[in-house]
């Protein structure tokens, strides 16, 4: 898997910001304190192994599609769709084709209240 900066102060197209690379994950972000923005792609039949995160993470497909299991319910997602994962639930997402997807957390607003 390969991790690089997303470029800022730049006009981006989403569906360009990142490439495919063979039997790969190509991760590209913006992480901060309070949350990151990850643009990431997949070749065909690789996926990001079960996770589970304290935040909820809003997943966009800008090409392809790809499925994403939740907590052991499968979803299967194309482009133009999203869908959010709740904090707490473990995930996975898993290529049966190659795809490009956007994935938001926002860690602010979950601090505990006493």
């Amino acid at each position: 898997m390969k991790n690089t900066e997303l470029t800022k102060s730049k006009i981006l197209n989403a569906t360009e910001l990142i490439e495919y690379a063979t039997n790969s994950v190509v991760i590209k972000s913006i992480q901060k304190i309070t949350g990151n923005v990850k643009a990431i792609s997949f070749d065909s039949g690789e996926l990001l192994k079960a996770k589970i995160s304290p935040f909820d993470t809003f997943l966009q497909i800008i090409e392809g599609n790809a499925e994403i299991v939740i907590n052991d319910k499968s979803n299967l997602l194309i482009t133009g769709q999203c869908i959010i994962i709740p904090a707490h639930s473990r995930n996975t997402i898993k290529a049966h084709q190659r795809c490009k997807v956007i994935s938001t957390v926002i860690k602010s607003g979950y601090e505990e209240v006493n």
